[in-house]
C-alpha cells in the first residue's frame, strides 16, 4: 500500500465520492445520496486519496451549535484496516472542533470502529425541549435519526446511535 492524505474535497471529487458510494448503497449499508446533494455539500466533506484515486471519505454536518454529524463515512474494501478511516474521522474532528463544536453524532453499523474513537451509545432525549423542537423543524433526515423519530426507524434498523464529547 502506497502513502495517502486526507484533504477537503473539491467539486470534482463528487463523482469519485458517488462511484464509492454506490456500493454500499447497493447493500442497504449507507442511504443514497443524488449528485446534486452531494455537490450541494461538497464543503462538508473530506476525502483520502493515494495516487491520484479516492480511497475514502466521510462528512461533517452542523447539526446544532455545540453539535455536528459524522457522515457518509467510508473506506474502499482494498485500504480497510489501514488507518485511513481513523485519519478521517481525525480530521473531521479537527474541523468540529474550528468550528466550535462539543459534541458529534454518528448513525452506524460499525459500532466498534465508532467506540475505539471515543463514541458512545446515546439514549433517548439528549436535547433539551426547545432546541429539540427547533430540530424538529429541520427537514434533514440526519437530524430526524439523531432525534429518533418513528419514521426514520425503517431506515435506521440494525444501526446505532453514538455519540462523542470533544476536548
Amino acid at each position: 500500500m502506497s502513502e495517502y492524505i486526507v484533504r477537503a474535497a473539491r467539486s470534482a471529487d463528487i463523482s469519485g465520492i458517488h462511484a464509492l458510494l454506490d456500493p454500499l448503497v447497493e447493500q442497504r449499508i449507507l442511504l443514497g445520496k443524488d449528485l446534486a446533494v452531494l455537490y450541494g455539500a461538497v464543503q462538508e466533506f473530506v476525502v483520502a486519496e493515494a495516487e491520484g484515486e479516492l480511497i475514502g471519505c466521510g462528512a461533517l454536518h452542523v447539526m446544532w451549535e455545540d453539535l455536528g454529524e459524522v457522515r457518509t463515512l467510508l473506506v474502499r474494501d482494498d485500504w480497510l484496516h489501514h488507518g485511513v478511516g481513523r485519519a478521517i474521522v481525525e480530521d473531521l474532528e479537527r474541523r468540529a472542533r474550528e468550528l466550535g463544536l462539543s459534541r458529534l453524532f454518528c448513525l452506524t453499523f460499525e459500532t466498534d470502529f465508532f467506540i475505539r474513537r471515543g463514541f458512545a451509545p446515546i439514549g433517548e432525549q439528549i436535547v433539551d425541549a426547545d432546541v429539540y423542537s427547533q430540530l424538529l423543524r429541520s427537514g434533514d433526515a440526519g437530524v430526524e435519526e439523531f432525534l429518533d423519530l418513528a419514521h426514520v426507524k425503517p431506515n435506521t434498523l440494525g444501526n446505532t446511535r453514538l455519540l462523542k464529547h470533544l476536548n
